[in-house]
């Protein structure tokens, strides 16, 4: 018995081959790493250009007013002397000041327009006035209806 030996047919380029997708692994880690790092520092710019006064949206969709700033705290107002402090990290973004501006002016206008008409168009003696519950007959105050209970007692 015989053995032959064949030569094995060559795809050419072989070390081409494999060293492609690898090249291309290696290029889409660094471009996602790239664009974690452009993220990290506008964070990281957002935070440090943080003053009292500037109004804020943290991650989790809190807004409020910048009260105070120190190394690893922010205090904001969330409402009229209601006080909460946040880490630096959890502000999202920074409410610019025109965006801020322009939607109280919008708010303003709309309140000044209907409370213009609604005074217009008001008159006293056509005026509806609801059903306040007491019995004309005797001033007393009617009971409610009362529901029929929603389980049963055993």
């Amino acid at each position: 018995m015989q053995l032959l030996a064949v030569p094995m047919a060559s795809s050419g380029g072989g070390g081409i081959t494999l060293l492609l997708p690898l090249i291309l692994i290696v290029g889409m880690i660094w471009f996602m790493s790239r664009t974690q790092k452009k993220q990290r520092q506008r964070q990281a710019d957002t935070v440090a250009a943080l003053a009292p006064g500037s109004k804020v949206i943290t991650t989790s969709g809190l807004v409020g007013i910048v009260e105070e700033t120190d190394d690893e705290y922010v205090t904001l107002e969330i409402s009229e002397g209601v006080l909460v402090q946040v880490v630096k990290a959890a502000i999202g973004r920074v409410v610019p000041e025109e965006d801020a501006a322009e939607a109280t002016d919008t708010a303003d206008e709309a309140t000044d327009s209907t409370d213009s008409t609604e005074l217009d168009s008001t008159d006293e003696s056509k005026v509806d006035v609801p059903d306040t519950g007491r019995d004309k007959a005797d001033g007393k105050v009617q009971d409610a209806p009362k529901l029929p209970p929603t389980h049963t007692e055993n």
